[in-house]
């Protein structure tokens, strides 16, 4: 704390200053119309796709990298060692630094922030998901084994059901929490509201700014209320039906 300058006459310059901050962000500028508004809810649809489309990318690609990493349907040590070691390297890249890198690529927009998300998701959905499939029973895939089911017939009716509401509620928060790295991403030029959030603060329209972190507070809100109210539906169903 020495070496970082952590010392009262600084905390203390500092809360003053982020009050004068408050200052200026109250109160809150309000758009008089929707050619006002337009840009700002063409950004809130940006980010909240690029997290959807994320997510599911990258979910996507997880799921069948899962199986290979599970150590009740892939027996082979090596490789599945190999492919578990696949799930950390992938997960050692910052979706800020993927999102850079991606950007350098395929210049700014929603795409690079896209690809930023799902491959940093492919790390931890695979590695989630394989957990999930480890941790589950045995005796509903050698039901299916005794009646004569394919090796296909006992993962799709003997074990999945068993991780679906686990990798429901992966699913269901990681696109939450990816809706606040959207906003992240879009500061550095991966689009979305988190670039128009930048651009105001950088011009010091701090009442500006603040509507638009009051609109991103509202939106991951919103997200959270609905996917639980999914997430209990869905599972609930899915519970009733076994």
């Amino acid at each position: 704390m020495w070496a970082f300058n952590f010392s009262p006459a600084r905390i203390w310059e500092g809360i003053s200053r982020f009050g004068d901050v408050l200052g200026f962000m109250l109160p809150p500028d309000i758009w008089q119309s929707w050619a006002e508004f337009s840009e700002i809810a063409k950004g809130l649809g940006e980010t909240l796709s690029m997290a959807f489309l994320g997510t599911l990318l990258g979910a996507a690609i997880a799921l069948p990298l899962s199986f290979l990493g599970a150590r009740n349907i892939n027996r082979l040590n090596i490789l599945r060692l190999g492919v578990r070691r696949g799930y950390d390297f992938i997960r050692a890249f910052e979706t800020l630094i993927l999102a850079l890198i991606f950007i350098r690529a395929f210049g700014l927009g929603p795409l690079p922030g896209i690809l930023a998300i799902a491959v940093s998701e492919i790390g931890t959905f695979a590695k989630l998901f394989s957990e999930a499939i480890e941790n589950t029973s045995e005796k509903p895939i050698e039901g299916f084994r005794a009646s004569g089911g394919s090796r296909l017939q006992q993962i799709r009716f003997g074990l999945l059901p068993q991780v679906n509401p686990v990798i429901l509620s992966v699913l269901l928060y990681n696109f939450e929490s990816n809706v606040r790295s959207g906003t992240i991403l879009g500061i550095v030029g991966a689009g979305g509201i988190g670039f128009l959030l930048s651009d105001r603060i950088s011009a010091y329209k701090w009442d500006e700014a603040w509507s638009i972190i009051f609109l991103i507070i509202i939106m991951v809100y919103v997200i959270d209320y609905l996917s639980g109210i999914l997430r209990k539906r869905i599972i609930g169903t899915w519970e009733a039906a076994k």
